[in-house]
């Protein structure tokens, strides 16, 4: 005959499974926020044996380091531009992918590669058609469009407008996808009413598509904010900083001063300073949405 289990048995439910993901949450992610913390207080150098306490110098620094500060300007150029671009281009080829057929679907999948793919994959890619000899210089010369090579990573303005279209290829990816989960959840019954009210396709957007997919856009705007404030590896591959420092991000910026300067100690106050401004930023921007969903 089978004993049922205990009370005590039954009311630990889910319980180690919390615990142990509370602990590798704290091992993986508190743990080395602390460290990083305490270490930006300090001059620690993996050359040298001793580590000093430095109070806020690493602090104080951070508003005189013209290179930080150029850093920090060049990112939000590219938070900027590829959250406007890739919620806009992403909105759009969602509402004209928003069907049930096979071929939308396969279109859909297609759209999403850059997405699944690593930022490695896709700099690398670029790069190959960026270049001087690249793909798109040749087919330009061919066409007769250009007489000599185009420098679209080798010059300041146009490796920065480069670097912006690459991440935003990838981020309309993400956005696609979103919007049109977002659009597929829109019933029905509300454009037929639009409709019937004398709606036109404009009216129908403004009054029903626009409203309803109000959550999409706040968890787009959201995770585009966060993707291109922590931009690396696309600008690591790409342009490795240049021309001149001139695509340097802040977290580009931050692993260069770790492991090419060796400052432990002043990229740890660095990246402090990236955490707080992109997880205020982020907050920022999610309540003004939040609230935006909430008077629609």
């Amino acid at each position: 005959m089978s004993r049922r289990p205990g009370r005590g048995a039954r009311n630990i439910g889910l319980a180690p499974v919390a615990i142990v993901a509370i602990i590798l949450y704290g091992m993986f992610l508190i743990f080395p926020v602390l460290q990083s913390l305490f270490l930006s207080f300090t001059d620690k150098n993996p050359l040298k044996p001793d580590i000093n306490f430095v109070g806020g110098d690493n602090y104080a620094e951070l508003f005189t380091d013209q290179r930080l500060l150029a850093s920090l300007g060049f990112t939000v150029v590219v938070v900027i531009f590829v959250t406007v671009v890739a919620n806009v281009i992403g909105l759009l080829f969602a509402m004209l992918l928003n069907r049930t057929t096979t071929n939308y679907k396969i279109m859909r999948t297609l759209i999403f590669i850059p997405q699944v793919l690593s930022g490695v994959i896709v700099a690398f890619i670029w790069r190959s058609i960026l270049t001087q000899g690249g793909l798109l210089n040749t087919g330009l010369q061919n066409l007769g469009l250009i007489d000599t090579p185009v420098p679209w990573i080798g010059s300041s303005g146009l490796a920065t407008l480069s670097i912006c279209i690459v991440v935003s290829w990838i981020t309309i990816a993400f956005a696609t996808v979103v919007y049109t989960a977002s659009l597929q959840s829109v019933p029905g019954e509300l454009y037929e009413a639009a409709r019937m009210d004398g709606a036109g396709a404009f009216g129908r957007f403004r009054h029903v598509t626009w409203p309803m997919i109000a959550p999409g856009t706040t968890i787009t705007v959201t995770l585009c904010l966060i993707t291109t404030f922590k931009l690396y590896d696309v600008i690591a591959v790409l342009t490795g900083g240049g021309p001149a420092n001139s695509t340097q991000s802040t977290a580009f910026y931050l692993v260069q001063t770790a492991f090419t300067n060796n400052r432990f100690g002043y990229s740890s106050a660095i990246a402090m300073l990236l955490l707080a401004l992109t997880a205020g930023v982020a907050y920022l921007v999610t309540y003004l949405l939040r609230k935006r969903e909430a008077a629609l």
